[in-house]
């Protein structure tokens, strides 16, 4: 395959960089097809799968949904054996969402066929544009951490 030369003497504007990371981020999650997962499904999986349990009413917020909307969502996940509620032992009238073992399996296996996809991206890119993005996307992710911690 032919590799483009990117242009690195002209900054791309922020609108360009906009399109081209909607770009990246649509071709990612197509890429992850195990369990046919909607895209709200795969993401409050994915949440559930790096950050652990989580109540209902987090989860929901966490993925700025409704909490109708979240309640739906986790029963047909539930129904598929991706999730199950538990008691939440320090507050005993809460319910904790927690993924089930086949839940991060799904989730494993999604983020796997993500990982390669965006590799087979990188891979072909020039050796200069390789090193771009292996040190922008880290940073661009580490000020996304920062900006969280400080709200």
């Amino acid at each position: 395959m032919h590799k483009r030369v990117m242009d690195t003497d002209t900054p791309a504007p922020a609108e360009d960089l906009m399109i081209a990371v909607e770009r990246l981020v649509r071709y990612v999650r197509r890429s992850a097809v195990t369990g046919g997962l909607s895209t709200a499904a795969s993401s409050a999986l994915s949440r559930l799968g790096r950050e652990g349990p989580q109540r209902l009413t987090e989860l929901a917020r966490a993925e700025n949904v409704s909490q109708p909307n979240m309640t739906q969502l986790v029963t047909r996940m539930e129904r598929a054996g991706l999730v199950r509620r538990t008691a939440d032992h320090s507050d005993g009238r809460g319910v904790l969402v927690e993924a089930t073992d086949e839940g991060l399996d799904v989730f494993r296996r999604r983020r796997t066929e993500r990982a390669d996809a965006l590799r087979q991206l990188i891979d072909d890119l020039t050796e200069p544009e390789q090193r771009a993005v292996r040190v922008a996307l880290p940073a661009l992710a580490r000020v996304i951490d920062d900006r969280h911690s400080r709200s």
